[in-house]
């Protein structure tokens, strides 16, 4: 079965290269782990590429996603938002089912 790899946004890209992450030698991770409100969570953080990652590349800047974690962010969009309430990168996940209100958290 095909997995259709996460997309990232232009403005998630200008926002990795603001903070400078490639000349840190740091990538954005993007994860998938178990907990939150609604029984899964994203985990976005700066860390370094490892050896099974898929690694998206854009504007000089990278974005991970670890092979366990793929197939919950199938078709998934990776984003930047800039509101009021904060800035903050967002993840638009087709796969999820519900979310909590503050989108960390989804089911599937």
């Amino acid at each position: 079965m095909l997995t259709l790899p996460p997309k990232v946004t232009p403005r998630a890209w200008e926002r990795l290269a603001e903070i400078g992450a490639h000349a840190q030698g740091k990538a954005l991770r993007v994860a998938v782990e178990g907990g939150g409100c609604s029984g899964f969570q994203y985990e976005i953080a700066l860390d370094e590429p490892k050896d099974d990652d898929l690694v998206l590349e854009g504007s000089g800047e990278k974005v991970v996603v670890d092979s366990v974690s793929l197939p919950f962010l199938a078709d998934a969009t990776i984003d930047f938002a800039d509101e009021l309430i904060g800035a903050r990168f967002v993840i638009e996940n087709p796969n999820a089912s519900s979310s909590c209100g503050c989108g960390t958290s989804f089911s599937i």
